[in-house]
């Protein structure tokens, strides 16, 4: 009894969380949108990353609100400092305040914000909102993807066409039949919202060139898993989160037997 007790209690905190993660990244999305195309400050992180006041503030948001209500949960966002203590957390929000922030500081639509809640290295709730295109992705698992409250499904079937499919040429190339010409999908500057896309058969498939963090893949991840996708690296293991690494390689999102297809590809000729 002490067991079904418990579960009952887990599916408790999941459907309160789950109600707390949309409000709050609506919210979060409203206030992006407020600042969107206004003179802001930007600054470069790193070598080449750019940040602007509007991540910090859309940051700023979700950590008061989401910390505030699950003070025991941790939390690892782009603009954050770590914090260590999130790798003894049982459950941590993962955070993107604005993915696509080039496109966002460019005048561009294809930028969201991107939140998920991880269950002991797998994502059990997300959500990733384009305001600007009015797109609201959101997840939980077991219980499918919505796109705008409504269900939605990868494309399924195992055949590609070039034309929906997302990522960086060179790597997408190495999937080609022949040598001759393909035509890409074009370009989508957020990466979350790219993987996002198949979970609704805008793309077939997509692809993550390298050095992505969890940040920007843990919310599309279970959006796409719950879709009836896959998310892998290119050897087909799963994604695991809120790590003491968080950057990953090459990765690749598709309908299941798609992502099946092509991670067999890549096992018979592995990148060097």
């Amino acid at each position: 009894m002490a067991d079904v007790d418990a579960h009952a209690l887990d599916e408790t905190i999941l459907i309160r969380d789950a109600a707390l993660l949309k409000d709050t990244v609506r919210d979060a999305g409203a206030l992006a949108q407020s600042m969107f195309r206004t003179e802001l400050k930007k600054w470069t992180k790193g070598a080449s990353s750019p940040v602007s006041e509007a991540d910090i503030a859309v940051n700023d948001l979700l950590e008061a609100r989401l910390r505030a209500a699950t003070p025991d949960y941790g939390w690892l966002s782009e603009e954050s400092a770590d914090d260590a203590a999130r790798l003894s957390r049982r459950l941590t929000w993962i955070v993107d305040p604005i993915d696509g922030t080039r496109n966002y500081l460019g005048g561009h639509d294809e930028w969201c914000v991107s939140v998920a809640l991880v269950e002991d290295a797998s994502p059990v709730l997300a959500a990733v909102f384009a305001p600007a295109s009015d797109e609201f992705f959101f997840a939980v698992r077991g219980q499918g993807t919505t796109l705008n409250d409504t269900p939605v499904r990868a494309t399924p079937g195992s055949e590609l066409d070039f034309a929906r499919v997302a990522g960086p040429k060179p790597l997408v190339e190495r999937l080609k039949p022949s040598l001759g010409e393909i035509k890409l999908h074009r370009r989508i500057g957020s990466l979350a919202l790219r993987l996002c896309r198949v979970a609704h058969g805008a793309l077939d498939a997509a692809f993550a060139g390298g050095n992505s963090h969890d940040w920007d893949l843990a919310a599309a991840d279970l959006i796409v898993q719950e879709a009836d996708g896959r998310m892998s690296d290119l050897s087909g293991e799963p994604i695991l989160y809120n790590r003491r690494e968080v950057a990953h390689g090459v990765l690749v999102a598709a309908g299941r037997d798609r992502h099946a297809g092509i991670v067999a590809h890549f096992r018979n000729r592995p990148l060097a």
